[in-house]
């Protein structure tokens, strides 16, 4: 009698022989691409919000150098330009900073949320597939 000796390890998919996909990997498969999805846009708002964030912050510099403190400062609300005073403008773009701050707080709590889901889905894929399926973000996408 002959023993056969295999240097694959143990649980290594051959990579010639085709992998059924059921259902329930299908579901998976879906679930991660629309969660990533979701986290590719929210990195892009996250993005957004900290170049605005950086603008009001630009912004509150340049007030520190007015000299005239009685001058009026126009302050944009929507598409129109209002004069407020120095105090009221900095307070204004307090606030707003602040409200944007807070935004940026809540997409990076959306963010980790969702990094956790696809890491779970990425240990269980991966353990199902192996090196057949590809989850990781392409070197141009980032």
């Amino acid at each position: 009698m002959s023993a056969t000796l295999s240097t694959k390890p143990a649980g290594s998919v051959d990579p010639n022989t085709e992998i059924q996909v059921s259902f329930e990997d299908q579901q998976k498969i879906n679930k991660f691409a629309r969660q990533n999805m979701h986290l590719q846009e929210l990195q892009a708002e996250l993005d957004r919000n900290k170049k605005e964030l950086q603008n009001l912050e630009d912004a509150d510099d340049e007030l520190l150098m007015v000299e005239d403190e009685e001058a009026l400062i126009p302050y944009r609300i929507g598409e129109v330009y209002v004069n407020h005073s120095l105090q009221e403008t900095q307070d204004m773009l307090k606030v707003e900073k602040s409200l944007k701050l807070a935004e940026i707080d809540k997409i990076n709590s959306k963010c980790d949320a969702i990094n956790v889901v696809l890491s779970d889905l990425k240990v269980q894929l991966y353990a199902r597939f192996g090196k057949n399926i590809n989850l990781e973000p392409d070197a141009e996408e980032e």
